[in-house]
């Protein structure tokens, strides 16, 4: 597999749509993308701003980044030098500005410069700086949400090390972390750490183990977690039980739930209206009317009384059941209750209308949408294609074409966001119909549509049919670009068929498409996400070494996936 990409591979200078027929003389002119050395990024620094350099032991300011060129290179650029010089002054013995070194590592992880950020948070602890503890926060937490709890956890090590003790917030950074990539086992430990070091969990703690335990293990498995969490000195809060609460009703066991509602008061907790908001919409989607109503008539009081929330799940639920009247009721009480109606409000009721084929409705609850200042969505896109389900395309598209007409947008606009919009959630053969309808209508796909569909169908694994679409383009004399190829190569490695993205891959070479950055690291984190991470990381080496990938981005790949 590794073989066959760097046998294919070809530096490139500028993404192209355009065909090139010797791909290969390209090398020549490939820029080079490493960052630039410490010398000749400081001497530029101290030429273009007439730095001096201070005394040791005193506190100096960084260049400004911030300022000049807004194109994505210079900024680059400008964000490399102001680290290399901290980098260099640091070296020397001087103090940094806590302040802008703070904010310096702020923009690097905001540019994806993750290691450098790290860097910077290590430059400042070992000079005698002692970083606040949002910023120390907040790269861990950066760290999390890429998926590298692991440097994140040794990261917290050192600087706890150096004098920088962890808080509870960055502990559940920690703890969060490890929940949403299955690591439950690890986050009880994590949990057990923080709880010995004298700090106490808060709400959000109990809530990410806890939801972590019922998705992993069930909810029965969260209660006993609850039960060891109040033994070992723990104090959940009513959110904590509300997630139990929620457990037991996303496994259909409502009774159970209801149960467990009515012990709420017995464990020192008055339910409130996000208690009775998880159980009101078990019932409702059960059709177990008479108990939702005597739930409802419960809802009094400062934190139980009725909430937006509240009236969309009584309408969405009606909806469902066909009783688009009741919704249609509650609509109006909710208006009435001076609750102001979001799309998610009109969306149930205008998907029932849609199915019932009652259009003459559709258009009155659109109407009144855009009377009252309540703009469509990528929810009501997805309702009014249920038409196109009721083979109604001709009537969907006179719909869509009314909204167009009353958008601020150009309708190409419109029509490019109505099939993204339909394509993300899974509408992908409704998106053909009124693309169809469309194109009719003078419409043409650009590329970004193109690859909404090419997404589309690869995400409900119609991977032949993704493939077929470069066939109609090329018969169309329609040029494919390099966005729809890295879409199709994305959607089949996101399958788990990279041998076959190397396959599309080679073919576009072969046809002279000129591939990016994104389509190298695109094969990279597929290769990488089917484990094979020696080949990842003997790919990865070779593309850097052939200057077609960015150091930034050989340092997010090694990071995310723990590649040597």
């Amino acid at each position: 597999m590794a073989a066959a990409l760097l046998q294919s591979l070809t530096p490139l200078q500028n993404p192209t749509s355009q065909k090139r027929k010797k791909p290969y003389c390209l090398i020549s002119q490939i820029p080079n993308l490493h960052t630039l050395s410490l010398n000749k990024g400081f001497s530029r620094v101290l030429a273009s701003t007439q730095i001096t350099i201070p005394p040791k032991e005193t506190v100096f300011t960084l260049p400004n980044w911030k300022n000049g060129k807004s194109d994505p290179r210079n900024r680059d650029l400008r964000l490399n030098d102001a680290f290399l010089y901290l980098e260099y002054m640091i070296g020397k013995g001087h103090k940094p500005d806590v302040f802008q070194s703070t904010q310096l590592l702020y923009d690097l992880c905001k540019s994806n410069k993750i290691r450098k950020a790290i860097r910077v948070m290590e430059m400042m602890v070992s000079s005698g700086t002692i970083p606040d503890a949002a910023s120390y926060t907040f790269l861990v937490n950066q760290l999390c949400k890429r998926g590298n709890v692991g440097y994140a956890m040794q990261l917290v090590d050192k600087l706890e090390e150096f004098g920088c003790p962890p808080n509870t917030v960055t502990y559940n950074s920690l703890v969060r972390g490890l929940c949403i990539h299955g690591n439950l086992q690890h986050s009880l430990q994590v949990l057990d750490r923080l709880m010995q070091k004298g700090l106490i969990p808060n709400v959000f703690t109990y809530s990410f183990l806890l939801e972590a335990a019922y998705k992993d293990r069930g909810v029965d498995e969260a209660v006993r977690l609850l039960d060891e969490i109040i033994a070992k000195g723990g104090k959940p809060n009513l959110v904590s039980y509300n997630v139990l609460l929620t457990g037991f009703c996303k496994e259909g066991r409502t009774n159970e739930a209801i149960k467990f509602f009515r012990s709420l008061p017995s464990k020192g907790f008055d339910p409130n209206v996000v208690s009775y908001n998880i159980v009101l919409r078990s019932l409702c989607y059960e059709g177990r009317w008479e108990e939702a109503n005597e739930l409802l008539s419960e809802m009094v009081g400062k934190t139980r009384s009725p909430s937006v929330i509240t009236y969309n799940i009584l309408i969405s639920s009606l909806a469902l059941h066909g009783r688009t009247d009741d919704a249609l009721g509650v609509l109006e009480e909710m208006m009435r209750s001076r609750f102001k109606p979001n799309a998610t409000s009109y969306n149930p009721i205008i998907a029932q209308f849609c199915k019932e084929g009652r259009v003459d409705l559709v258009l009155k609850c659109l109407d009144q949408m855009i009377y009252r200042h309540c703009n469509p969505n990528d929810g009501t896109y997805n309702a009014l294609a249920v038409l196109c389900e009721e083979g109604r395309v001709q009537e969907a598209f006179s719909i869509f074409q009314s909204l167009g007409n009353k958008q601020k947008s150009s309708m190409h606009d419109f029509y490019k966001n109505v099939i993204s919009s339909l394509c993300r959630k899974g509408n992908t053969y409704a998106a053909f119909q009124l693309l169809y309808e469309m194109t009719k209508n003078g419409f043409t796909p650009d590329s970004y549509t193109n690859s909404s569909l090419i997404r589309g169908l690869c995400m409900e694994g119609m991977l032949d049919e993704a493939k077929e679409i470069f066939t109609v383009m090329e018969e169309n004399e329609y040029m494919p670009e390099i966005d729809n190829y890295n879409a199709l190569i994305l959607g089949l490695c996101k399958a788990q068929r990279t041998d076959l993205s190397l396959e599309i891959f080679e073919s576009m070479v072969e046809k002279g498409y000129m591939p990016n950055e994104t389509t190298y690291t695109i094969l990279v984190e597929g290769i990488a996400h089917e484990e094979e991470m020696e080949m990842a990381a003997e790919v990865l080496r070779e593309l850097y070494q052939r200057n077609v990938i960015s150091r930034n981005t050989v340092e997010r790949l090694v990071m995310q996936y723990d590649l040597d």
